[in-house]
């Protein structure tokens, strides 16, 4: 009798995967999601929900975190009416980030306070998407997120869990003008987390008395009336009368908008309508919109800079160019003569390093086997035993799963004029070197640089100026990002390329935010499971133009937007390696090095760190800096 055939060992966190799924879709109602797991940050889309790939031999506190991602998406689409949502949230702008935030922990509140097993787990998402510790110390005001702070004060106050030690400073430099300004509102709160019209009616009070609010009740009530007139079926009369009350009601609002906290609300305003019949509370003007779908965060300063305060005056002067085309063929060969020359000099020192990185690498994709299983690959090595024996049964191996994954790294050089000389020199010999020992342990390398088309401005201010100098222009020069090498181009090809950097006249003035987003797009866009971007620059963002015409910090402001948006929401793992310039004040995980020769130790280093460390899969919700004026 032959022995029963061996079915194929599952990886432990199939198990969870399993549950997570009816789990998910028992909490939010909806039987018809469809639950899958995959790389980077959680996705909701129609019908579908796409959470956290957890590792194959998950500890107990990689379960809580997916399980606490998976109730928090559960709850949003549970317990939050979409509806509604959008007949009181507040327009675009900090506002609004506040106010969706704010909803966010009212929903995770309520599943908090029905089982004591969600609360862990969503602490437990929480304490991951913190885990930074960049929120833990003292910090000042204008770097600390209002959102943040009022989403995780709000919890405290609905369910008594004390916010992570991990941002303990980021609630401290917030919470007393939170609660000095908001303090009835809070007070209000605590009642009524079941109830999301008078739960946003009343943070909208809050944003007003946080001064956030200015135009709520201004602009909602004419999206509303607009939408409404647009929509309704018959253009019958309770609508219009409805738009009218509506209309009406917020030019009362309008009225009392200066009055302080403990008087006239949104709320107490609506006490009317409690009267009412329900008939009469529909809103008839999202028709289109009542299929049920999930609730989804606000743009990003990825992709909408203007709604975070960050303008250009024109796009029409920037390029993305490749090196080839900014030089012939013939300069860029003497170019990489003279990058050739200089490589000898540090070919020493940077092979040494780079040979620590390939053995690492290679270390961790060596193939492993299982063998005399019933089913996989023929093992040929076994035959002869079937010659001597033939009723021994055939053997059969399989290769281990490893847990190197399929990488990509992308090196972003400043090329900005500063950095003209050595700086650019090394700089270039790096990522020369880099390439071709991440190139031959299986990992793709892009190379990107940016600077500016001209110095003060170009033809973006000549523009600027025939137009009349208009007020708060924004950006005003022209963006030259260049494509040294792509990630699927060889370094075989591209080596002339990467010498161009050496041109003299290229560089030029820097604006690192656009920058770090336009490289961060292009890594979105690929399709390997672990992305990498390196910062490398000498110094903050600088371009006269631009700062001449808006406030000092403009520039500044921005990149640490792009930043948070990076380091706390996307997939994309983040590090910069500041020359004589100190970077760890924007970057969470950086390095500042005095000499541009320790360039070449200071980026090994940090990617042998990176390839040491297990990938993170856990991401945050979207979150956006705010400010009080």
């Amino acid at each position: 009798m032959s022995p029963p055939a061996n079915k194929r060992k599952e990886a432990p966190s199939e198990p969870l995967k399993r549950v997570l799924g009816p789990a998910l879709r028992a909490v939010a109602g909806q039987a018809e999601i469809e639950v899958a797991f995959g790389p980077g940050r959680p996705e909701v889309s129609a019908n579908s929900v796409q959470l956290p790939e957890p590792p194959r031999v998950p500890s107990a506190k990689d379960v809580a975190v997916v399980r606490g991602w998976a109730d928090s998406i559960a709850l949003s689409l549970g317990c939050h009416d979409n509806k509604i949502h959008k007949r009181i949230v507040p327009p675009p702008g900090a506002g609004r980030m506040v106010f969706e935030a704010a909803e966010k922990a009212r929903v995770e509140a309520l599943g908090a306070n029905r089982m004591a097993g969600m609360a862990k787990n969503l602490t437990a998402r929480l304490e991951a998407v913190y885990s930074h510790n960049r929120f833990a110390g003292p910090m000042e005001r204008a770097e600390a997120p209002l959102e943040d702070a009022l989403a995780l004060i709000i919890r405290e106050r609905l369910t008594g869990l004390p916010p992570p030690a991990s941002c303990k400073g980021l609630v401290d430099v917030w919470r007393p003008i939170i609660e000095s300004k908001g303090a009835n509102v809070l007070k209000r709160l605590e009642g009524m987390s079941e109830q999301q019209e008078p739960f946003g009616r009343q943070i909208r009070d809050l944003l007003k008395a946080l001064h956030l609010a200015e135009d709520i009740d201004a602009e909602k009530p004419d999206q509303e009336e607009e939408t409404e007139s647009e929509n309704a079926p018959d253009g019958g009369a309770e609508e219009a009368e409805d738009s009218q009350d509506e209309s009406s009601e917020g030019e009362d609002k309008s009225s009392d908008q200066d009055m302080s906290d403990g008087e006239t609300s949104e709320t107490e305003e609506m006490a009317d309508t409690s009267d009412m019949e329900p008939s009469d509370m529909e809103d008839d003007s999202f028709d289109e919109e009542d299929a049920p779908s999930p609730w989804r965060p606000n743009e990003n300063v990825l992709d909408n800079p203007e709604a975070f305060g960050y303008k250009v005056f024109t796009r029409a002067y920037d390029e993305e160019v490749s090196a080839e085309e900014l030089s012939s063929p013939e300069e860029l060969e003497r170019l990489r003569a003279f990058l050739d020359k200089e490589l000898k000099s540090l070919s020493a020192v940077v092979a040494r390093l780079a040979n620590k990185l390939q053995r690492k690498l290679l270390a961790q994709q060596n193939r492993g086997w299982d063998f005399d299983l019933e089913e996989g690959t023929l093992d040929a090595a076994r035959l002869p035993r079937i010659v001597i024996d033939p009723m021994h049964p055939l053997s059969f191996k399989r290769e281990r799963d490893t847990d190197f994954r399929d990488t990509v790294v992308t090196l972003l050089l400043d090329n900005s004029g500063s950095m003209r000389g050595r700086p650019i020199m090394v700089a270039a010999c790096c990522a020369d070197i880099l390439a071709r020992t991440l190139e031959r342990c299986g990992v793709k390398v892009e190379i990107l640089g940016f600077t500016t088309k001209a110095w003060k401005g170009g033809q973006s201010r000549e523009e600027w100026l025939a137009a009349g100098k208009p007020g708060s222009p924004g950006r005003l020069n022209d963006l030259r990002h260049i494509i040294y090498k792509t990630a699927d181009a060889p370094w075989r090809r591209s080596k002339n390329a990467l010498s161009l950097m050496m041109r003299e006249g290229l560089l030029k003035e820097n604006i690192d935010g656009e920058a770090l987003a336009w490289a961060h797009a292009r890594l979105l866009a690929r399709p390997e499971q672990r992305r990498i971007l390196m910062m490398i620059s000498d110094g903050a963002p600088v371009d006269d133009s631009t700062l001449s015409v808006n406030s000092g910090s403009y520039l500044e402001q921005h990149l640490r937007q792009v930043i948070h948006e990076i380091e706390t929401r996307s997939s994309v793992e983040l590090l910069a390696i500041g020359i004589g310039h100190d970077v760890t004040r924007y970057y969470a995980r950086a390095l500042t090095i005095s000499d541009p020769s320790e360039l070449a130790g200071a980026m090994t280093e940090k990617l042998v760190e990176l390839f040491d460390e297990k990938p993170h899969a856990d991401t945050s919700a979207p979150r956006r800096r705010s400010r009080i004026h």
